[in-house]
Protein backbone atom coordinates (compact mmCIF):
# COMPACT_ATOMS: atom_id res chain seq x y z
CA UNK A 1 0.00 0.00 0.00
CA UNK A 2 1.58 3.52 -1.18
CA UNK A 3 2.09 5.74 1.59
CA UNK A 4 -0.10 9.13 2.04
CA UNK A 5 1.54 11.75 -0.06
CA UNK A 6 2.85 14.55 2.50
CA UNK A 7 1.25 17.71 2.50
CA UNK A 8 2.71 20.70 1.50
CA UNK A 9 2.74 24.19 1.88
CA UNK A 10 1.67 25.81 -1.05
CA UNK A 11 2.78 29.46 -2.14
CA UNK A 12 1.92 31.78 -4.88
CA UNK A 13 4.43 30.67 -8.37
CA UNK A 14 3.71 33.04 -11.04
CA UNK A 15 5.17 31.89 -14.69
CA UNK A 16 5.03 29.16 -17.17
CA UNK A 17 6.62 26.26 -17.42
CA UNK A 18 7.54 24.04 -20.68
CA UNK A 19 7.05 20.61 -19.60
CA UNK A 20 7.79 17.49 -21.84
CA UNK A 21 4.57 15.74 -21.04
CA UNK A 22 5.33 11.99 -20.69
CA UNK A 23 3.42 9.19 -22.00
CA UNK A 24 1.15 7.50 -19.77
CA UNK A 25 -0.12 10.95 -17.86
CA UNK A 26 -2.79 12.62 -18.57
CA UNK A 27 -2.13 16.69 -19.16
CA UNK A 28 -4.12 17.09 -15.75
CA UNK A 29 -2.18 14.67 -13.71
CA UNK A 30 1.05 15.82 -15.07
CA UNK A 31 -0.34 19.03 -14.34
CA UNK A 32 -0.66 18.54 -10.62
CA UNK A 33 2.67 16.64 -10.01
CA UNK A 34 4.40 19.59 -11.36
CA UNK A 35 2.21 22.11 -9.33
CA UNK A 36 3.14 20.01 -6.27
CA UNK A 37 6.81 19.58 -6.89
CA UNK A 38 6.39 23.76 -7.23
CA UNK A 39 4.12 24.05 -3.92
CA UNK A 40 1.98 26.66 -5.71
CA UNK A 41 -1.43 27.17 -5.18
CA UNK A 42 -2.82 28.32 -8.30
CA UNK A 43 -1.91 26.53 -11.66
CA UNK A 44 -3.34 25.23 -15.00
CA UNK A 45 -2.55 23.76 -18.87
CA UNK A 46 -3.41 25.20 -21.91
CA UNK A 47 -4.10 22.31 -23.95
CA UNK A 48 -4.96 18.57 -23.63
CA UNK A 49 -2.67 15.95 -24.68
CA UNK A 50 -4.09 12.56 -24.43
CA UNK A 51 -2.98 10.08 -21.83
CA UNK A 52 -0.91 8.51 -24.76
CA UNK A 53 0.43 11.59 -26.44
CA UNK A 54 3.86 13.04 -25.40
CA UNK A 55 5.50 16.80 -25.64
CA UNK A 56 5.34 20.06 -25.25
CA UNK A 57 2.51 21.05 -22.57
CA UNK A 58 2.67 24.78 -21.49
CA UNK A 59 2.09 24.38 -17.47
CA UNK A 60 0.54 28.64 -16.51
CA UNK A 61 1.00 29.04 -12.60
CA UNK A 62 -0.30 31.64 -10.73
CA UNK A 63 -1.24 35.16 -12.99
CA UNK A 64 0.45 33.26 -15.80
CA UNK A 65 -3.25 31.53 -15.58
CA UNK A 66 -5.14 34.56 -16.82
CA UNK A 67 -3.93 34.71 -20.26
CA UNK A 68 -3.29 30.95 -20.77
CA UNK A 69 -6.57 31.15 -23.38
CA UNK A 70 -4.64 32.95 -25.74
CA UNK A 71 -2.34 30.16 -25.93
CA UNK A 72 -4.79 27.99 -26.54
CA UNK A 73 -5.64 29.37 -29.70
CA UNK A 74 -2.01 28.74 -31.02
CA UNK A 75 -1.20 26.73 -34.08
CA UNK A 76 0.37 23.33 -33.02
CA UNK A 77 2.58 20.81 -34.93
CA UNK A 78 2.62 17.18 -34.14
CA UNK A 79 4.41 14.13 -35.13
CA UNK A 80 3.03 10.60 -35.53
CA UNK A 81 3.09 7.25 -36.31
CA UNK A 82 -0.42 5.79 -37.93
CA UNK A 83 -0.50 1.77 -37.98
CA UNK A 84 -2.12 0.96 -41.14
CA UNK A 85 -4.76 -1.91 -41.82
CA UNK A 86 -6.01 -1.83 -38.47
CA UNK A 87 -8.80 0.02 -36.75
CA UNK A 88 -9.45 0.84 -33.48
CA UNK A 89 -12.52 2.23 -31.31
CA UNK A 90 -10.24 4.75 -30.31
CA UNK A 91 -8.67 5.56 -33.44
CA UNK A 92 -5.34 4.66 -31.18
CA UNK A 93 -3.66 1.74 -29.85
CA UNK A 94 -5.47 2.36 -26.31
CA UNK A 95 -8.35 0.92 -28.14
CA UNK A 96 -10.05 -2.44 -29.34
CA UNK A 97 -9.82 -3.52 -33.15
CA UNK A 98 -12.67 -3.22 -34.85
CA UNK A 99 -11.53 -3.87 -38.33
CA UNK A 100 -8.07 -5.64 -40.46
CA UNK A 101 -7.29 -4.97 -43.97
CA UNK A 102 -5.12 -5.73 -46.49
CA UNK A 103 -2.29 -3.07 -47.08
CA UNK A 104 -1.47 -2.46 -50.46
CA UNK A 105 -0.49 1.52 -51.24
CA UNK A 106 2.11 2.93 -53.02
CA UNK A 107 3.92 5.85 -53.46
CA UNK A 108 1.66 7.59 -55.43
CA UNK A 109 -0.86 6.84 -53.11
CA UNK A 110 0.56 8.59 -50.17
CA UNK A 111 1.47 11.44 -51.91
CA UNK A 112 -2.25 12.32 -53.23
CA UNK A 113 -3.52 11.42 -50.10
CA UNK A 114 -0.78 14.32 -48.25
CA UNK A 115 -2.26 16.88 -50.41
CA UNK A 116 -6.27 15.52 -50.27
CA UNK A 117 -5.36 16.71 -46.73
CA UNK A 118 -3.33 19.67 -46.83
CA UNK A 119 -5.11 22.58 -46.05
CA UNK A 120 -8.92 23.53 -45.07
CA UNK A 121 -10.35 20.45 -43.90
CA UNK A 122 -13.74 18.94 -42.32
CA UNK A 123 -13.18 16.47 -39.47
CA UNK A 124 -15.75 14.72 -37.16
CA UNK A 125 -14.34 15.01 -33.59
CA UNK A 126 -13.71 11.58 -32.10
CA UNK A 127 -16.16 9.64 -29.61
CA UNK A 128 -12.79 9.47 -27.20
CA UNK A 129 -12.91 13.13 -26.67
CA UNK A 130 -13.44 15.62 -23.83
CA UNK A 131 -15.64 17.93 -26.26
CA UNK A 132 -18.94 18.25 -24.00
CA UNK A 133 -22.45 16.90 -25.07
CA UNK A 134 -25.03 18.08 -22.85
CA UNK A 135 -22.75 18.73 -19.80
CA UNK A 136 -21.06 15.19 -20.22
CA UNK A 137 -17.89 14.37 -22.03
CA UNK A 138 -17.99 12.23 -25.32
CA UNK A 139 -15.42 9.74 -23.85
CA UNK A 140 -17.67 8.92 -21.09
CA UNK A 141 -21.06 8.75 -23.85
CA UNK A 142 -18.47 5.94 -25.46
CA UNK A 143 -17.37 3.96 -22.65
CA UNK A 144 -20.87 3.38 -21.89
CA UNK A 145 -21.41 2.03 -25.64
CA UNK A 146 -23.30 5.19 -27.00
CA UNK A 147 -22.29 6.77 -30.05
CA UNK A 148 -23.32 10.68 -30.04
CA UNK A 149 -24.13 12.39 -33.20
CA UNK A 150 -21.00 14.95 -33.76
CA UNK A 151 -20.96 17.55 -36.29
CA UNK A 152 -17.97 18.16 -38.40
CA UNK A 153 -15.46 20.84 -38.02
CA UNK A 154 -13.29 23.12 -39.84
CA UNK A 155 -9.73 22.77 -39.25
CA UNK A 156 -6.65 23.80 -41.44
CA UNK A 157 -3.28 21.62 -41.94
CA UNK A 158 -0.58 24.02 -42.59
CA UNK A 159 1.86 21.61 -43.72
CA UNK A 160 1.46 17.92 -43.85
CA UNK A 161 4.52 15.50 -44.20
CA UNK A 162 5.13 11.71 -44.52
CA UNK A 163 8.38 11.57 -42.75
CA UNK A 164 8.75 7.67 -42.56
CA UNK A 165 7.09 4.78 -44.96
CA UNK A 166 6.75 1.86 -43.47
CA UNK A 167 4.12 0.75 -45.79
CA UNK A 168 6.11 -2.86 -46.85
CA UNK A 169 6.71 -4.42 -43.34
CA UNK A 170 5.44 -6.63 -41.13
CA UNK A 171 3.58 -3.73 -39.64
CA UNK A 172 2.53 -1.14 -42.22
CA UNK A 173 2.63 2.25 -40.80
CA UNK A 174 3.89 5.96 -41.76
CA UNK A 175 5.49 8.62 -39.74
CA UNK A 176 4.02 12.04 -40.95
CA UNK A 177 4.33 15.38 -39.72
CA UNK A 178 1.78 17.61 -39.35
CA UNK A 179 1.39 21.68 -38.40
CA UNK A 180 -1.92 22.07 -37.78
CA UNK A 181 -4.68 24.88 -36.68
CA UNK A 182 -6.91 24.58 -32.78
CA UNK A 183 -9.08 21.95 -32.73
CA UNK A 184 -7.13 19.54 -34.74
CA UNK A 185 -7.33 15.92 -33.46
CA UNK A 186 -4.05 14.35 -35.27
CA UNK A 187 -6.15 10.86 -34.35
CA UNK A 188 -8.97 11.46 -36.95
CA UNK A 189 -6.59 13.09 -39.13
CA UNK A 190 -4.80 9.37 -38.77
CA UNK A 191 -7.83 7.09 -39.17
CA UNK A 192 -9.32 9.51 -42.32
CA UNK A 193 -5.85 9.07 -44.00
CA UNK A 194 -5.94 5.30 -43.55
CA UNK A 195 -9.52 5.37 -44.77
CA UNK A 196 -8.39 7.60 -47.73
CA UNK A 197 -5.76 4.84 -48.79
CA UNK A 198 -8.48 2.23 -48.33
CA UNK A 199 -6.95 0.15 -45.51
CA UNK A 200 -7.90 2.06 -42.17
CA UNK A 201 -5.30 2.94 -40.03
CA UNK A 202 -5.08 3.79 -36.26
CA UNK A 203 -2.40 5.86 -34.27
CA UNK A 204 0.19 3.97 -32.34
CA UNK A 205 2.41 6.99 -31.28
CA UNK A 206 2.06 11.21 -30.91
CA UNK A 207 4.11 13.49 -29.60
CA UNK A 208 3.60 17.38 -30.01
CA UNK A 209 6.70 18.91 -31.19
CA UNK A 210 5.71 22.37 -31.19
CA UNK A 211 2.67 24.72 -29.70
CA UNK A 212 2.04 28.63 -30.75
CA UNK A 213 6.33 29.77 -29.90
CA UNK A 214 7.03 26.86 -28.06
CA UNK A 215 9.02 23.91 -29.28
CA UNK A 216 10.30 20.65 -27.64
CA UNK A 217 13.55 21.29 -27.03
CA UNK A 218 12.75 24.37 -24.49
CA UNK A 219 11.03 21.70 -22.49
CA UNK A 220 11.68 19.84 -19.05
CA UNK A 221 10.76 16.43 -17.79
CA UNK A 222 9.13 15.73 -14.82
CA UNK A 223 12.06 13.51 -13.97
CA UNK A 224 14.38 16.19 -14.46
CA UNK A 225 11.76 18.62 -12.63
CA UNK A 226 11.71 16.06 -9.48
CA UNK A 227 15.95 16.24 -9.21
CA UNK A 228 16.13 19.51 -8.54
CA UNK A 229 15.82 21.65 -5.54
CA UNK A 230 13.37 24.15 -5.17
CA UNK A 231 15.46 27.03 -6.33
CA UNK A 232 16.64 25.36 -9.48
CA UNK A 233 12.59 24.42 -9.89
CA UNK A 234 11.50 28.15 -10.01
CA UNK A 235 14.26 28.80 -12.03
CA UNK A 236 12.53 26.85 -14.67
CA UNK A 237 9.57 29.23 -15.05
CA UNK A 238 9.34 31.37 -17.97
CA UNK A 239 7.79 34.99 -17.24
CA UNK A 240 4.36 35.27 -17.89
CA UNK A 241 4.59 38.02 -20.38
CA UNK A 242 6.11 35.18 -22.26
CA UNK A 243 2.55 34.22 -23.21
CA UNK A 244 1.92 37.60 -24.89
CA UNK A 245 4.62 37.18 -27.49
CA UNK A 246 3.26 39.25 -30.74
CA UNK A 247 1.40 41.44 -28.41
CA UNK A 248 1.93 45.28 -29.05
CA UNK A 249 3.64 46.99 -25.83
CA UNK A 250 2.55 50.22 -24.32
CA UNK A 251 4.32 51.50 -21.35
CA UNK A 252 2.70 54.04 -18.54
CA UNK A 253 4.11 55.69 -15.66
CA UNK A 254 3.20 55.40 -12.25
CA UNK A 255 -0.24 57.72 -11.99
CA UNK A 256 -1.19 56.41 -15.10
CA UNK A 257 -0.29 52.36 -14.57
CA UNK A 258 -2.15 52.76 -11.43
CA UNK A 259 -5.56 53.98 -12.91
CA UNK A 260 -5.04 51.75 -15.58
CA UNK A 261 -5.18 48.93 -13.07
CA UNK A 262 -8.37 50.24 -11.37
CA UNK A 263 -9.65 49.61 -14.84
CA UNK A 264 -9.93 52.93 -15.73
CA UNK A 265 -9.36 53.43 -19.90
CA UNK A 266 -6.03 56.03 -20.54
CA UNK A 267 -5.57 58.44 -23.90
CA UNK A 268 -2.65 58.46 -25.44
CA UNK A 269 -0.47 58.82 -29.08
CA UNK A 270 -0.70 54.99 -29.47
CA UNK A 271 -2.51 53.36 -33.10
CA UNK A 272 -5.00 51.16 -33.05
CA UNK A 273 -4.18 47.11 -32.21
CA UNK A 274 -5.97 44.42 -31.06
CA UNK A 275 -3.93 43.19 -28.72
CA UNK A 276 -1.12 45.44 -26.40
CA UNK A 277 0.80 44.08 -23.71
CA UNK A 278 0.51 47.14 -21.06
CA UNK A 279 3.39 47.56 -18.34
CA UNK A 280 4.43 50.04 -15.69
CA UNK A 281 7.81 52.02 -16.17
CA UNK A 282 9.09 51.82 -12.84
CA UNK A 283 9.53 50.17 -11.59
CA UNK A 284 9.31 48.35 -14.59
CA UNK A 285 6.01 45.66 -14.30
CA UNK A 286 3.48 44.07 -16.02
CA UNK A 287 -0.10 45.36 -15.67
CA UNK A 288 -2.32 43.25 -17.74
CA UNK A 289 -3.46 43.08 -21.52
CA UNK A 290 -5.69 45.75 -23.46
CA UNK A 291 -6.58 46.55 -26.73
CA UNK A 292 -6.26 50.68 -28.52
CA UNK A 293 -9.16 52.11 -30.55
CA UNK A 294 -8.73 56.14 -31.40
CA UNK A 295 -6.15 56.86 -28.74
CA UNK A 296 -7.87 55.21 -25.96
CA UNK A 297 -6.09 52.01 -23.87
CA UNK A 298 -9.15 49.68 -23.13
CA UNK A 299 -8.09 47.45 -20.12
CA UNK A 300 -8.27 43.66 -21.17
CA UNK A 301 -6.63 40.97 -18.56
CA UNK A 302 -5.48 42.89 -15.63
CA UNK A 303 -3.20 41.91 -12.54
CA UNK A 304 -4.10 42.68 -9.43
CA UNK A 305 -1.63 44.81 -7.24
CA UNK A 306 -0.83 41.71 -5.11
CA UNK A 307 0.70 39.64 -7.97
CA UNK A 308 2.46 42.43 -9.39
CA UNK A 309 4.45 42.01 -5.59
CA UNK A 310 4.54 38.74 -5.99
CA UNK A 311 6.20 38.69 -8.93
CA UNK A 312 8.58 41.36 -8.48
CA UNK A 313 9.32 39.79 -5.09
CA UNK A 314 9.99 36.39 -7.04
CA UNK A 315 11.90 38.40 -9.55
CA UNK A 316 14.34 39.34 -6.76
CA UNK A 317 14.27 35.63 -5.48
CA UNK A 318 16.03 34.79 -8.93
CA UNK A 319 18.35 37.75 -8.80
CA UNK A 320 19.91 36.64 -5.21
CA UNK A 321 19.92 33.24 -6.01
CA UNK A 322 22.13 33.74 -9.23
CA UNK A 323 24.17 36.60 -6.99
CA UNK A 324 24.98 33.80 -4.53
CA UNK A 325 26.42 31.07 -7.42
Amino acid sequence: MNAPRARVARRPVHGVLLLDKPIGLSSNQALQKAKWLLRAEKAGHTGTLDPLATGVLPLCFGAATKFSQMHLDADKTYQAMARLGIRTTTGDAEGEVVEERAVQVTADQLRDVVQRFTGPIRQVPPMYSALKKDGKALYEYARAGVEVERAARDVTIYELEVTRDLVDTAQPAIEFIAHCSKGTYIRTLGEDMGAALGCGAHLTALRRIRTGTFEQSQCITLQALEAMDEEQRLACLLPVDILLAGHGVVTLDSENAARFLSGMRRRGPWPDADRVAVYASSPRALLGTAHVKAGELIPGRLLSPLEIGEIQAQQELFKLAESEI
